[in-house]
């Protein structure tokens, strides 16, 4: 029996991104074309298992080829062996570099390492997601990390520059770059109800903020390490809860702020100077790196807590911080109120989003 193929020759690498996405997933060949031929595309066609295995073959063929140009994605645009239009090749690079929230929030603040492989399958299991794409991810952490780790200038503009992904994936890689330098704790019971996405915000305000570049752009490393003279001048601050008069005086101020305007200013006043104590006393201890580490579990345990067992309303909340912050200006004898603003700056924004009232 004779049997007539067609073929077709041409020099541009043929490409279906829900196959490239099957691929990315980790899933192998026989899998992804049982997918394929479930899937309502090629479900109401009449078309052989044999042609999409042949296909889905081909395909992830030439994704495996051109993975080791994905590791440096600007070799993709340079090389001669895959014709892929532009527009592809950012596609390819995107998805590539993307990965699943729930992963990344298993591996966040956790040393970037070989040992550190050893998890995946358990992250696997517990995730569902398949461990051949936990490793890609995986690995791509690690090799944003190496490359822009040491990097002068922004933190996003590098990973950006050099991995060539959109600004909105390079502000995720550079808050997983963040957490992995500095080693935030994550993984404690009580921070597991926060989400990739709580933590990358807060990385953000750090790295905006208290980092050696939130002062001074042209110095190394400016974006990845916490600026130590403005930590170390944070123990300052532990006059606004030392001297009696100022911390009688601070409530004062924000007693005549909020009275009639919170539902729990009866809480409020009662808890003050505890809360005031628990703000003030985490950033005296950001001089060591433990309590550096621990920032977001003190924050939970010594302020989101106690608020919560009040049950505070969060627009409440936002009040007090404001004005908790605000009227420190208004103590004739309190001298650090650039560092104040610096330091409470961050503080409220990140004790909003991982308020979960």
């Amino acid at each position: 029996m004779s049997v007539e193929l067609e073929v077709f020759v041409g020099n541009n690498t043929m490409m279906d991104e829900d196959v490239y996405q099957l691929w990315l997933d980790g899933y192998a060949v026989n899998d992804a074309v049982r997918l394929r031929m479930e899937a309502g595309e090629l479900r109401d066609c009449d078309v052989s298992t044999d042609v999409v295995l042949s296909d889905t073959m081909d395909q992830f063929r030439t994704f495996q080829m051109c993975e080791k140009l994905l590791h440096s994605p600007s070799k993709l645009a340079n090389q001669l062996l895959f014709q892929i239009p532009p527009q592809k090749q950012a596609m390819m690079i995107e998805r590539y570099y993307q990965f699943d929230r729930p992963f990344a929030r298993e591996v966040l603040g956790k040393k970037l390492s070989k040992g550190m492989k050893k998890d995946l399958d358990d992250i696997s299991s517990k995730t569902g997601i398949l461990v051949k794409s936990c490793r890609r991810q995986f690995d791509n952490f690690k090799r944003v990390f190496k490359v822009v780790e040491e990097l002068q200038g922004p933190l996003v503009d590098n990973v950006q520059r050099h991995f060539l992904v959109s600004d909105s994936l390079a502000k995720d890689y550079a808050a997983i770059v963040f957490f992995a330098n500095s080693r935030f704790e994550t993984g404690k019971r009580k921070l597991q109800y926060l989400s990739f996405q709580d933590f990358a915000f807060c990385a953000g305000q750090l790295i905006s903020y208290w980092t050696v570049g939130a002062v001074d752009k042209m110095m190394e490393d400016i974006d990845v390490d916490l600026e130590k003279e403005f930590l170390h001048n944070l123990k300052d601050l532990k006059v606004l809860i030392n001297n009696k008069d100022m911390l009688d005086q601070h409530k004062s101020l924000v007693c005549a702020q909020l009275r009639g305007r919170i539902k729990v200013f009866s809480e409020m006043d009662a808890n003050f100077k505890n809360l005031s104590r628990a703000l003030v006393n985490i950033a005296a201890n950001l001089t060591h790196n433990k309590d550096v580490r621990d920032l977001f579990i003190d924050l939970v345990e010594k302020f989101i807590e106690p608020c919560k067992s009040d049950k505070w309303p969060v627009g409440d909340l936002r009040l007090f911080l404001t004005h908790y912050t605000s009227t420190a200006h208004m103590l004739e004898t309190f001298r650090y109120k650039p560092i104040w603003d610096r330091y409470m700056g961050v503080i409220k924004s990140c004790v909003l989003k991982m308020y979960h009232d």
